[in-house]
């Protein structure tokens, strides 16, 4: 029986974040609603024991790491960074829309960045390496890279990710159901507040 489990952490809220403007590679930090959302996920993972703990080395991931009190034992591992979104870096999808109506991020075409089949090579290999590992793993990362490694753990195309909003400092659980992989929780809020 499969025993590894994945705990899929997103960073607390950026500035960015919070006005809906694509955050890549752009080192954006988390402002103070998510400095105090990091302290809640410490307080909810606290509970728990990883065998190992996973992180983009994008600063809000790995502040939202340490401040959860697991940043002493993460491994950085440069999949987990966001997707590049190239041109659309900084931009809102509305102020897209303006010059390219009906754009969503899930079908662009991206210019100097990543395509929605580099992101998923990338989280392929981190789904490799935690299965490695025997029993929980927490990664830290970002909404869309973490909605693509979900839907690649499933055996789902990477469009999929599309499905499935996640939330800034949510925590989302994948596991089994016998010999199947599953969604165990999606976009886990209890500790923040909200339901």
């Amino acid at each position: 029986m499969a025993t590894t489990r994945l705990f899929l952490v997103r960073h607390g809220e950026t500035e960015w974040s919070a006005s809906g403007r694509h955050t890549g590679w752009t080192d954006i930090p988390l402002n103070d609603n998510g400095l105090e959302q990091a302290k809640r996920l410490g307080e909810r993972l606290a509970g728990y024991t990883f065998k190992a703990v996973i992180s983009s080395p994008l600063s809000r991931a790995l502040e939202t790491c340490r401040i959860g009190g697991l940043g002493d034992v993460a491994v950085i591992d440069p999949d987990l960074r966001e997707w590049n979104y190239g041109e659309f870096e900084g931009r809102t999808t509305d102020e897209i829309r303006e010059e390219i109506p009906g754009w969503t991020i899930w079908t662009a075409q991206i210019t100097r960045g990543e395509s929605l089949a580099d992101v998923a090579r990338r989280v392929d290999r981190v789904i490799a390496r935690a299965l490695d590992v025997d029993g929980d793993v927490a990664i830290f990362g970002h909404g869309h890279c973490l909605r693509i490694l979900a839907v690649r753990w499933l055996g789902l195309e990477p469009d999929a990710g599309a499905l499935f909003e996640l939330s800034t400092a949510t925590i989302s659980r994948l596991g089994w159901e016998r010999e199947r992989r599953v969604i165990e929780l999606w976009n886990g809020a209890a500790h923040l507040g909200m339901v």
